[in-house]
């Protein structure tokens, strides 16, 4: 199935050496009942290019499109992942601030990315997938952010719900789970937040049953699959199941409306006597049951920290475009465009430098993941951590930038980009929503024991 081979490096764990050791490997797959059949997608065939070990070799160019690529698609595809995922960036930016304005749930979208093919992008081939790398999924993950990071949002978290299954579960389980995505066109939905308790799971008959609550559910509406967790009625370690969404007894709500990522559906879920048989439920290893299946975490931060930089870039974008196109010099600046006035110029000077260098650490974190996720079983402790170290540091790069460039891009727009009826106030809240579900804090305790101490951190559902 999934290749092996990435070199074993016994420095791995040194802080000082994992972003310069950093490679991207060669295609590397993602992880994976039987909800309703979708048509067909459009099918492709990745091929590494001969440069793709190069970390953050990307070049932005003077439309600043952030555009990169490390693949290349065989001659009988029509188009790449990466062109798709413009196209539909591009149809989502149309819609995206009245979207937000609405919030509920982006059905139009979702279905955009079922007929894409990009829902079987991280799927091994010989499943049906497309057998992208890790890097190569986030980069699309990114591309949808900067015009939608909701609708990015739920993609990410479709793939790391696939991965879930691939780690968590025994091979039978999760080879079938990802050819029937691929088949069927299934989009994954979320319903695990192990640090939701009010869910518990029950031995009746010859299966199980669950009862309960589960919140911040991402993606769960419009679903045709479901990860689910509950806690055995008795005590004991959290168990985790591949089921339909479509299962009598489930109740997704529209009860999601915070201030950002409004389109996430990530509101609750109820679970009311939902039977689930012994053959759903994910339980070798089981969570965060070996070094390999801890990777869950670190695939989950590093879609977040994607999700983060998409945005931070998306609103860089539109402020450039605001900028050129809307923005007055200011009276005394002495300077007839606003693109001449040197403090302008200045603030773009200090965000595009910060926006680059969270990209190549970004870059760089996700071909360490893209290096454990191909030692699977033989993956160590040490090179584990290394790559959760290598993503604690995106996802502290991207939080910090992305929250910085969302408030000062009002400072290169000016008074006239607050108008309500742009919603550009919709990047800032869209991270600030997200942002606060992980604190960025406890990332810096761990790099911190990591630099200092040479301590790694304990895996866990976030870390």
């Amino acid at each position: 199935m999934l290749r092996r081979g990435a070199p074993q490096n016994p420095n791995l764990h040194s802080c000082e050496k994992v972003l310069v050791q950093a490679h991207l490997p060669p295609r590397v797959g993602a992880c994976s009942r039987a909800p309703m059949r979708r048509e067909s997608a459009p099918h492709w065939r990745l091929q590494p290019r001969a440069d793709a070990a190069r970390v953050g070799a990307a070049t932005m160019n003077q439309q600043t499109s952030f555009k990169s690529s490390a693949i290349d698609v065989v001659p009988n595809s029509s188009s790449t992942p990466f062109a798709v995922a413009e196209e539909l960036a591009a149809v989502f930016a149309q819609t995206a601030a009245e979207r937000d304005r609405i919030g509920g749930t982006p059905k139009e979208e979702r279905d955009r990315l079922r007929k894409s093919g990009l829902l079987r992008l991280a799927i091994p081939e010989e499943l049906g997938g497309v057998g992208a790398s890790w890097a190569d999924t986030m980069r699309v993950v990114r591309i949808l952010a900067r015009a939608d990071s909701a609708v990015a949002h739920v993609f990410g978290f479709h793939h790391l719900l696939l991965a879930t299954a691939r780690l968590f579960g025994k091979k039978e389980q999760w080879s079938k789970l990802l050819a029937d995505t691929a088949k069927h066109g299934w989009f994954w939905g979320n319903a695990l937040n192990p640090l939701d308790t009010r869910s518990t799971i029950t031995k009746e008959g010859s299966g199980w049953i669950v009862r309960g609550t589960k919140s911040f559910c991402s993606g769960a509406k419009d679903s045709d699959m479901l990860i689910v967790s509950a806690l055995p009625a008795g005590g004991g370690r959290l168990v985790v199941a591949a089921i339909p969404t479509s299962r009598a007894g489930i109740r997704v709500h529209d009860d999601w409306d915070n201030i950002g990522q409004r389109q996430t559906d990530s509101g609750s879920v109820d679970f009311d006597g939902v039977a689930i048989a012994n053959d759903e439920i994910l339980d070798t290893p089981g969570p965060l049951g070996s070094v390999f299946a801890s990777l869950r975490p670190c695939i989950a931060q590093l879609v977040l920290a994607n999700v983060y930089l998409g945005i931070a870039e998306g609103a860089f974008a539109e402020a450039r475009r605001y900028t050129r196109e809307q923005t007055r010099p200011w009276h005394t600046s002495g300077v007839a465009r606003a693109t001449d006035d040197p403090f302008i110029v200045l603030r773009y000077g200090k965000m595009i430098v910060d926006l680059r260098g969270a990209e190549l650490v970004t870059d760089a974190a996700a071909a360490t993941l893209d290096a454990a996720w191909q030692r699977e079983d033989d993956l160590t402790p040490e090179e584990r951590g290394a790559s959760s170290m290598a993503i604690a540091l995106a996802k502290v790069a991207t939080t910090e930038v992305g929250l910085s460039t969302t408030t000062r891009m009002f400072e290169v727009m000016g008074a006239r980009a607050t108008s309500g009826a742009l919603r550009l106030d919709r990047y800032w809240r869209n991270l600030r929503t997200h942002t606060l579900h992980d604190p960025v804090d406890y990332k810096l305790k761990d790099l911190g024991n990591w630099v200092l101490n040479e301590t790694l951190p304990v895996p866990s559902f976030y870390a």
